[in-house]
Order: C-alpha cells, then structure tokens, then sequence
C-alpha cells in the first residue's frame, strides 16, 4: 500500500478537490480536508490504510481557504491525539473562524455558504502548532518540512516530505485536474482566485518548490503531478501572461462588472489556446468544472487589480 492516499473529497464535483493521508510508521497524518462533508471520507480512507482516528497525530492545512481546511475543526474532534499544523497568518483564524465564515456568507449567502461547507467549528489554541519557516516537524516515521510560499494567499505554506521526496502544494504549485492530464501534453495552471494575488510572490513559491528537492507534487486541485520541472515552466508562462492582463486592468478605468468581464475573456483566451495546443478536449462536465476555475480567477484578479490602482492613486 502506498504511503501516501489521494482522497476525493468530492467538492461540487468528482476530482476537484483532494485530502491527502500520509502512512507514517504507527502514526498518520491528513493534509487539507476540505469541508465537513468529506470528514466521512477521510475516515474512511484512514481506516482503508489499517489506522484509528486515535493515530492521528497532525492535521495540517496548506492555508486556511475553505475548500482546503473547512472541516479542521469536525475532523479534529474525531481524531483525539491529534494536533493542527497551521500558518502563523492562518492558526487566529482556524481558532476564531467567526471572520472567515462571516466573509464567506457574504460571498455565498448564508443558506449557500451552509450547504457548501455546513457549521465551522473552532479549535483549541491549544491544539494548535505553528512552525516556522523551514522548520522541520518529526511525524511518525517521516520528517515533515514546512516552506512558507505566499503569492495565493499570505497565509500558505507547502510541506515537503523528505521520505517520498514529495511536496503538497495546496495551492502554491498551479491546479492540475485530471480532466487536463487526458490530452497530448499534460497541464496545470496558477490559481488566482484569491484577493491575496501576488505575480512576483507566485514566482518566488515556484522557485522554493523547483528548489525543494521533490520529485513529485500533489496539489489540492488534484492529485499527483509527477514533473515539477515541466509543471514551473508552464506556471511561470502563464503566471507573465496574467501578470499582463492584472497590469492592463490597473492601468485601465474598468470597475466592476466591467473589469471582470475583461479579466474573464483573458482567461478564456489563454485557456482556449491552451487547451487546443495540447489536444485536451472536454466533456460538458469537465467544462463546468474549467469554467468555474476561470470565472473564480477572474473575480479574483479584477478585484485585486482594481485595490492595487486604489491604493496607487492613494499614494501617488
């Protein structure tokens, strides 16, 4: 049996999101767990691998975005001896979520926001471990280090197992779906989705991945991705061209609706040609799942592209 378990939280849809389990000697560990309806899931892959919820010795989150650490607080009241492995910028939030949920029913609504995710639960300070950037963390059998990489969020960092030679990525290392592995080339693209967006930062987490050592990625979004040289490449293509297209919403007027619309059709611009290149063609319902990549990333880069002429202007 692998060491390391791949779990389909089945967000929205199959293959979008993951948890990942690590088999760690006598202990066991989850990284990210998605939202509180995939707890059944993860237990049932941790039982799967011939462990308790009493092995559990750390739940670590990448960052504290929902659909990676949603369901900390219900998977941590399952696992007793377990501990959660957080950001510094991340744990006041895991401990108090009463910001993060609020935020988000802002977004979604509060009927929305309860069928996505169901009641966030706090966790204990005392159950919380920070580490520091670059620290190493003993887990069972495998040393677990921890890189800070901002450039999604303020809050994230990737772990790298020095065992497998592995690194989890969250969100730091692109999205690779499935669905874009099934063409001539395989893809995996930035995610931008955040307000947090930072190309120069996005770049630097790139190069401390590409640095790292590892053979292998596993991104939330989703499962491995076996070249981290092709997969730097690809992000570092993509992430200039929509450094430009962030660069062209600050210079311009566009508010709005308008400058989501904007950013939206330079999404679909690079994805249709991306696409085409590598021969990837979609099934309607994996283009669902691409459309809802490329309309969170344009919300989120038009929002982040309109504050940063904002406070320009402010200072200039």
């Amino acid at each position: 049996m692998t060491d390391i378990v791949t779990i389909d939280c089945h967000y929205v849809l199959p293959q979008v999101a993951a948890a990942y389990l690590i088999r760690a000697g006598q202990s066991a560990c989850f990284i990210d767990n998605n939202t509180n309806h995939a707890v059944p899931s993860l237990l049932a892959a941790l039982t799967t691998a011939g462990y308790k919820p009493e092995d559990v010795t750390h739940i670590i989150i990448t960052h504290v975005h929902l659909d990676h650490a949603g369901a900390t607080g219900l998977l941590l009241s399952k696992c007793p001896n377990a501990v959660v492995v957080a950001h510094p910028r991340a744990a006041p939030h895991v401990i108090n979520p009463t910001r993060l949920v609020e935020s988000a029913k802002a977004v979604y609504g509060a009927e929305a926001f309860t069928k996505l995710y169901g009641e966030i639960l706090p966790v204990p300070e005392a159950r919380v471990y920070i580490p520091a950037d670059g620290e190493t963390l003993q887990v069972g059998d495998r040393e677990l280090k921890f890189i800070y990489t901002r450039g999604h969020a303020n809050h994230h960092f990737v772990i790298l197992d020095q065992k497998s030679k592995s690194i989890f990525t969250g969100d730091s290392f692109g999205i690779a779906y499935p669905l874009l592995q099934h063409g001539s080339r395989p893809f995996l693209f930035p995610s931008t989705s955040p307000t947090d967006f930072d190309a120069g930062e996005a770049r630097i987490s790139y190069d401390k991945v590409l640095a790292s050592g590892a053979e292998r990625a596993y991104p939330t979004h989703f499962g491995a991705w076996n070249d981290i040289a092709a997969g730097y490449k690809m992000l570092m293509v993509a992430m200039d061209e929509i450094e430009n297209l962030f660069n062209e919403i600050k210079g311009s007027d566009l508010e709005g609706d308008a400058a989501y619309k904007f950013t939206f059709s330079g999404f679909r611009r690079f994805f249709d040609r991306e696409l085409a290149v590598r021969g990837i063609q979609l099934s309607a319902e994996e283009q669902t799942v691409l459309d809802m990549d490329i309309d969170l990333n344009a919300q989120g880069l038009a929002f982040a592209a309109q504050r940063a002429r904002k406070k320009s202007k402010a200072t200039g």
